[in-house]
């Protein structure tokens, strides 16, 4: 009887001897070394954040006042709160080297059905991260085509919600399809990729940093702060979608070669990469373009215009292109890997955990591929971002949360890397990430709910019940009637 309502108990954990006979048996293939998990954590954060979300905080828009040179503090308040996350996954990714990231730690720490709303919620916010990115390259791609004299129809460039007599996003929807195709060409060689592609995005911010410094005007900083605190409070919950990525980045531990070692400082390294970065740029950004002029799609490439330098306009939209495809493909690779590890614990169909010769998810590859370029085909950039947002906050309350717990629980548990001023860190992380959540529209907070409750539904009538912690599940009884 007491086995009977434990096998139905939503709250039941997933103990770490059972993790990692996952990754001994059926696990993904070892291939990432710290540099290369550095770079996709870098590769996540950096990208769309600098050069789209920075000028479309910064100039405002219908539904949003103009933060103006403010956007500097909206940066570095996401990035405090992002900052108290990182050390929390840093700690888990040390002790738990497997696919799933949020998910496996909520699982883990806090039992089965907080696990499943994260990875449920992940599921829907990596997707739409793809989707984000996929639109802000849109709108580089669309100016680079300007500035050499070409003019695509507006009809195909824009989507209807944007009141600009546009149908469809069709640049999004082909770069979406792009990236889930370089994914679905294995790890390893997607590993290779990131690596050579962080490295000329980087080099690009470093230039676009230098040359700008000389193009900055003083009078661009006043008003710093136009519309006064409230609105920079808001737009930091906007640009948090810019100071995470190190999460998806998680997602590959089982694929790292030293997960336990590498992983912790892989977030550590490319969080405090990205924020130095970030900083510079928002300060060259507008101090070069008094804000009300900012484009706020391609921030950068309209500023160089706006200081006589079209070409260097071009040849920042054609680099933040190729930089930001970086950024999908670190947030493709989380969503296949959240999916695939959901699926292998019998929470959804094991049919989605098949995989290729190359130790590829192929089927939740191009799943989540076709899904992201659907989402940016038909909205707006800045719904599509808040609704990341309030998804991957929500993840970062529960990791908080659950490292407290399992460090007091489980005290004596291997750990490569312990998080400093335990629990205040953590505490603080969860409270940042809350409030951040509250500043968000309430259009995105009833998408978000009306996606948890299909995933409520999916749960109580397939997960529980096919879910590898249930002894009476039909997995289970499979095997029983093998053996």
């Amino acid at each position: 009887m007491i086995q009977q309502t434990s096998s139905l108990s939503v709250m039941r954990k997933k103990p770490i001897d059972d993790i990692e006979e996952d990754v001994k048996h059926g696990g993904l293939f070892k291939s990432l070394g710290l540099w290369q998990l550095t770079a996709i954590g870098v590769g996540g954060i950096i990208g769309v954040g600098i050069f789209s979300l920075a000028g479309l905080v910064a100039h405002g828009d219908a539904n949003n006042p103009a933060v103006g040179p403010a956007v500097l503090i909206s940066f570095l308040v996401a990035g405090l709160a992002s900052a108290a996350a990182a050390l929390s996954y840093a700690e888990f990714a040390g002790m738990i080297p497997r696919a799933g990231s949020a998910y496996t730690y909520g699982y883990v720490a806090l039992g089965e059905i907080i696990g499943w709303f994260i990875g449920w919620d992940l599921l829907l916010e990596y997707i739409a991260i793809v989707a984000v990115v996929a639109i802000g390259i849109s709108g580089y791609f669309d100016t680079f085509l300007s500035g050499i004299g070409i003019h695509m129809p507006t009809w195909m460039t824009s989507t209807a919600e944007e009141g600009k007599g546009g149908i469809i996003n069709l640049p999004a929807i082909l770069v979406c399809l792009l990236v889930t195709w370089i994914l679905s060409r294995g790890t390893k060689a997607f590993g290779r990729f990131e690596l050579v592609a962080v490295a000329i995005k980087v080099i690009l911010i470093l230039f676009i940093i230098g040359l700008g410094i000389f193009y900055i005007n003083a009078e661009n900083f006043n008003p710093f702060m136009p519309s006064g605190f409230g609105p920079v409070l808001a737009g930091a919950a906007t640009v948090f979608f810019a100071v995470f990525g190190y999460d998806a980045m998680s997602t590959a531990a089982e694929e790292a070669k030293d997960g336990k070692k590498h992983m912790p400082k892989a977030i550590v390294l490319s969080l405090v990469i990205a924020m130095l970065l970030y900083v510079a740029a928002t300060l060259v950004l507008t101090g070069m373009q008094n804000y009300k002029d900012i484009n706020p799609t391609a921030g950068f490439a309209s500023a160089f215009q706006g200081v006589g330098l079209p070409v260097i306009a071009t040849i920042i939209s054609v680099f933040a292109v190729l930089s930001i495809l970086t950024v999908m493909l670190t947030f493709l690779l989380g969503v296949t890997r959240v999916w695939f590890s959901m699926s292998r614990d019998g929470l959804l169909p094991r049919w989605f955990a098949g995989t290729d010769k190359h130790g590829t998810p192929q089927r939740v590859t191009w799943i989540a591929g076709i899904a992201s370029a659907l989402l940016a085909g038909v909205f707006p950039i800045k719904a599509v971002a808040d609704l990341t947002n309030i998804g991957i906050l929500a993840a970062f309350v529960v990791v908080c949360f659950a490292v407290i717990v399992f460090r007091y629980k489980k005290p004596d548990a291997p750990r490569t890397f312990r998080l400093p001023f335990m629990p205040l860190v953590p505490a603080f992380g969860v409270l940042a990430s809350a409030f951040l959540m509250a500043q968000l529209h309430w259009e995105t907070w009833l998408r978000f709910g009306v996606w948890l409750v299909a995933g409520l539904v999916i749960y109580f009538g397939y997960g529980r019940k096919h879910s590898l912690m249930n002894p009476h599940s039909p997995r289970h009884l499979g095997k029983a009637r093998i053996s």
